[in-house]
């Protein structure tokens, strides 16, 4: 009896709509962005943070993903933003069948960015590819500076590394050295952002940066 291991098998088919997308947004020249990170790390206050400086420059449109409630999509909603919610239920990650299911809603086709805020979890969504050019992983200093060495999957496919809440760090133990030399050493590819979403320190290196993604699909670049 040939054994057929279900996870693989279940990756195999994300991949496929993965690469279905992938086609889409080069055709479209969608640049897509993919933010992952540990609960409570600050994403959607970041996005609040951004969100209102490059929604006067580009189209753009929000997948929100969480196990349950609207909550992150209404707080984008009320920026102007065109956000959608995708509630998973007990599932610890977004598939990309689940963002294929959204294109249409959200008239991706016009879109110059598409960002997916992921689900809150450093394990899950760094086996998922959902057809996206950039890939952040993003945690805070309220967290462990060991992160990235106990979490290196996430870190090792991300291209981006953003670090959170510095403006706590005066009132933590955490080292931030420390923590970007430790993701540095899992990806020495990774680019390093440090900020605050909170007092807004550092978001415009951030803002340059996803620009720079945008301008780099349009011309046709690939970034993954």
């Amino acid at each position: 009896m040939t054994r057929i291991d279900i996870n693989e098998k279940i990756l195999s088919k994300n991949d496929m709509a993965a690469d279905r997308l992938r086609k889409r947004f080069k055709e479209t020249g969608t640049a897509v962005i993919n933010i992952a990170s540990a609960p409570g790390s600050g994403k959607t206050t970041l996005l609040e943070k951004i969100l209102p400086q490059l929604k006067t420059r580009y189209r753009l449109a929000v997948i929100e993903g969480d196990l349950r409630t609207e909550n992150d999509a209404n707080r984008l909603r009320a920026l102007g933003v065109n956000a959608v919610q995708i509630q998973t239920g007990d599932a610890c990650h977004l598939e990309a069948v689940q963002i294929e299911k959204l294109l249409d809603d959200l008239q991706t086709d016009n879109l110059d960015l598409l960002i997916i805020e992921n689900i809150g979890n450093l394990v899950c969504p760094a086996s998922y590819d959902l057809g996206e050019d950039a890939m952040f992983v993003m945690l805070s200093v309220a967290e462990g500076d060991d992160k990235p060495a106990k979490y290196p999957t996430i870190f090792h496919n991300a291209g981006y590394f953003i670090l959170n809440k510095t403006d706590l760090a005066p009132y933590t133990d955490f080292d931030i050295q420390k923590c970007l030399n430790n993701a540095l050493s899992v990806n020495s590819k990774l680019k390093l952002f440090t900020l605050s979403a909170r007092t807004g320190e550092g978001i415009n290196k951030l803002i340059e940066a996803i620009e720079g993604i945008i301008k780099n699909k349009k011309e046709g670049g690939v970034l993954k």
